[in-house]
């Protein structure tokens, strides 16, 4: 069986990477496909560690059918090697990452998740935490958007790995 493993990078891993995992694990299961997918989500800081996902991305994501659960954790240089694409909601989360490559042996697979996002001009997922419920909405409509064409494009590579 091949496997994907994919892990979601944001700063507290309480809104954006917790709500992709989701999101992502949603679309997968939707199309039967979560055999071949391992997914995970986490953040650059310790602080929220053990935390719910913010109940306000939460309420998003259910007024879209979508379960966002889990508990925070801070990424950890195991998870460079253990996942083959490691996705940073922004450019600073995707700097803390590359910086924690001590090696430059993971540069590869690490990316901002807005290189999978056709349907909006952003090159980042902004943090809502600060602001009200539009911010949790556009972050929602990233995700959705996102991992539906990061999924397009892994399907495809699944494809490839099996020949």
């Amino acid at each position: 069986m091949i496997r994907i493993n994919v892990l979601f990078v944001c700063m507290g891993n309480i809104c954006r990477s917790p709500a992709a995992e989701c999101v992502f694990r949603h679309i997968v299961e939707s199309e039967g496909l979560s055999e071949n997918f391992n997914i995970d989500s986490a953040g650059t800081i310790g602080f929220h560690a053990g935390d719910p996902p913010d109940p306000r991305m939460r309420q998003e994501a259910r007024n879209r059918g979508i379960l966002v659960d889990g508990r925070a954790r801070q990424i950890t240089r195991d998870d460079l090697s253990d996942y083959d694409l490691i996705l940073a909601m922004d450019k600073s989360n995707l700097q803390y990452l590359r910086e924690m490559d001590e090696s430059n042996g993971y540069f590869e697979k690490m990316r901002l998740f807005c290189d999978y996002v056709k349907k909006f001009y952003h090159s980042e997922v902004p943090d809502p935490y600060y602001g009200g419920t539009e911010g949790f909405r556009l972050v929602m409509d990233l995700l959705e958007d996102g991992c539906r064409n990061l999924l397009d494009e892994l399907k495809l590579e699944l494809k490839l790995k099996k020949k």
